[in-house]
């Protein structure tokens, strides 16, 4: 993996980039739609390329246990399993520590958890973890961590955070030359325990940064804290990933912090949830004033692959639970995050930030 700045925002900390990985270039800042099993919901690999997507994110536990990584191993690896021929990143399972806190184990050794299929148990080290990730040929690796909930006390923050550094090193040491590695920066929401945290993961070798532990529960009043402190604390030159943020102006706040990378459910979750994200905030296409409304919902949030589907007809494809309401849905949000990412690199590249912002400050 090479990661490289090209240009810094005048205005404030954002930069524009590019991350050179195995299957491909990925021009930073980047959001990776979230494909938990193998797949983004509801859209195929093709509709995410024609959408300009370039980078995905896979989930290592809910992989490992269905069908499992050896199989997607011997079927050639997780690119050719699902036909994506873009770069992939994949968690590590520490999230899945704090959301399925009542099926697991946690130890020194690592995490036993109890499958949420069949009750049976799957152990994640950070050893296994890293070895499921390489066999699943992906191009970068998250280390196994352990993610503290909102709330917590500071006596769980620091527990969560202390395991988590000293299962890096473990992590570092099982990983080949096929994967980059990125380590990931814990502490909740008290910023003394985020520059611990960030002074020993950047003492080791790790190909890139993450700020886990945000985006759990926490209002935006206590995680743009978090962000705006952690982020400079990380090394330039190397990527910062914000992990499971994702609404639009979320992400504009931290891409001004200096950040490279976001992941997160929201657009295709609440496509599901007959919810469009559009330029006038988020909108629920099931309200009665869409009934008749022979239009798109917003001209403004107009886009290719949905553009000739009216508000009344997709509402009416949810009233009837017909599952082509959640797929344009789903091709409708991710579309207005494409271009949102897209615009945010355009504004570093021309010193236009103020304009973005004001574009975007009811989106």
């Amino acid at each position: 993996m090479q990661f490289e700045v090209h240009k810094k925002c005048k205005q404030n900390q954002a930069r524009l980039g590019t991350l050179n990985l195995s299957h491909g270039t990925v021009s930073t800042p980047v959001f990776m739609p979230v494909g938990t099993q193998a797949t983004v919901k509801t859209v195929s690999s093709q509709e995410l390329q024609n959408l300009g997507f370039s980078l995905i994110l896979g989930n290592t536990y809910h992989l490992a246990l269905r069908p499992g990584s050896q199989l997607i191993s011997r079927l050639g690896g997780l690119h050719k399993f699902m036909s994506w021929p873009g770069a992939i990143l994949t968690d590590s399972g520490g999230y899945q520590v704090m959301s399925l806190s009542q099926q697991r184990t946690l130890s020194e050794k690592g995490v036993a958890f109890k499958s949420h299929l069949d009750g049976s148990e799957l152990f994640l080290s950070p050893e296994r973890s890293i070895e499921t990730q390489c066999e699943l040929g992906v191009d970068i690796a998250m280390a196994l961590d352990v993610c503290a909930p909102y709330p917590c006390s500071r006596e769980e923050a620091v527990a969560a955070m202390e395991q988590t550094h000293r299962w890096a090193p473990r992590n570092l040491a099982a990983k080949d030359n096929t994967v980059a590695l990125f380590g990931i920066v814990q502490g909740g929401i008290h910023l003394d325990l985020r520059t611990v945290s960030a002074q020993a993961l950047t003492a080791l070798p790790f190909d890139g940064y993450a700020i886990g532990g945000v985006s759990v529960g926490e209002p935006s009043s206590l995680q743009y804290p978090v962000v705006t402190h952690t982020a400079p604390l990380l090394p330039e030159e190397k990527p910062r990933y914000l992990m499971g943020v994702g609404h639009p102006k979320d992400i504009i706040h931290a891409v001004a912090q200096g950040v490279d990378m976001f992941d997160c459910v929201l657009p295709t979750r609440m496509a599901r949830h007959h919810c469009l994200y559009t330029m006038h905030g988020r909108v629920n296409i099931l309200a009665a004033q869409w009934a008749e409304h022979g239009e798109v919902v917003d001209p403004e949030s107009k886009f290719p692959l949905v553009q000739d589907y009216s508000a009344a007809y997709l509402r009416h494809l949810f009233k009837a639970k017909e599952p082509l309401g959640a797929r344009l849905a789903t091709l409708h949000n991710l579309a207005f995050y494409a271009r949102l990412m897209e615009e945010i690199r355009f504004a570093i590249a021309n010193d236009s930030w103020n304009q973005l912002e004001a574009k975007y400050a009811n989106a």
